[in-house]
């Protein structure tokens, strides 16, 4: 992942941020991701391009922006193995409290990833899933002060996670759940640490994941 901050100027008319493949002038090198957003039309829009041997490839357009002439932003790059995702970290759906619905539940096999970054003096984070009476079934509650990851059980039964502190000041974090039969399995940036049994009924009946604490997020995702 990139992560580019800065602050668009008032009478700015575009920018552009590109990944190029090399450093020459002539012959010009290949750019594999040109992302360009614009603020000269009525409304603001992103266009990203490939350049190969000195020629634009297909032009992807996005028409709306969230971003002005004035603005500050932080804008993420994050590279796959054939794609790669921008993300503007500042979104109003996912200011922090953050309640994301389970329309369906979640079923066997499917993945809830959270991404984000912590906060320069963090306290503590917590991920709570609720059912369709908005109740807690469980939460995730990461503790800075102390250093410790634990479940918490809607009667404020704690048990510990042993696994390693991974979350740190100013760093990118992410979070990732998934259900195996009747256990809620966890990864924290790519790593296994552990699953809680909630049990087939629980896990049909979640209807959305709750996430607050001293983190800011750039995506959410089920």
């Amino acid at each position: 992942m990139v992560v580019v901050q800065g602050v668009v100027p008032p009478d700015a008319q575009r920018f552009q941020i590109d990944f190029q493949c090399g450093c020459s002038l002539q012959p010009r090198p290949d750019i594999a991701v040109h992302f360009n957003p614009r603020f000269y039309t009525t409304k603001p829009h992103v266009i990203c391009n490939t350049l190969h041997r000195g020629r634009w490839q297909w032009e992807a357009r996005w028409p709306e922006l969230a971003l002005g002439k004035g603005d500050g932003f932080l804008i993420l790059f994050l590279f796959g193995n054939e794609h790669v995702k921008p993300f503007l970290l500042k979104s109003s759906r996912l200011a922090v409290p953050c309640t994301w619905p389970l329309p369906r539940g979640l079923w066997p096999g499917q993945v809830f990833v959270v991404r984000g970054l912590i906060c320069p003096n963090p306290q503590e984070f917590t991920l709570s899933l609720r059912d369709d009476s908005t109740h807690p079934t469980v939460t995730l509650k990461v503790c800075f002060r102390n250093r410790t990851l634990a479940w918490i059980s809607p009667w404020g039964r704690k048990e510990p996670i042993s696994a390693p502190f991974l979350f740190h000041p100013q760093r990118f974090f992410e979070v990732l759940l998934l259900r195996r039969d009747n256990d809620l399995k966890m990864a924290l940036n790519g790593n296994a640490v552990g699953a809680a049994s909630l049990g087939q009924r629980a896990l049909g009946r979640l209807r959305e994941i709750r996430i607050s604490g001293s983190v800011e997020l750039y995506c959410v995702w089920c």
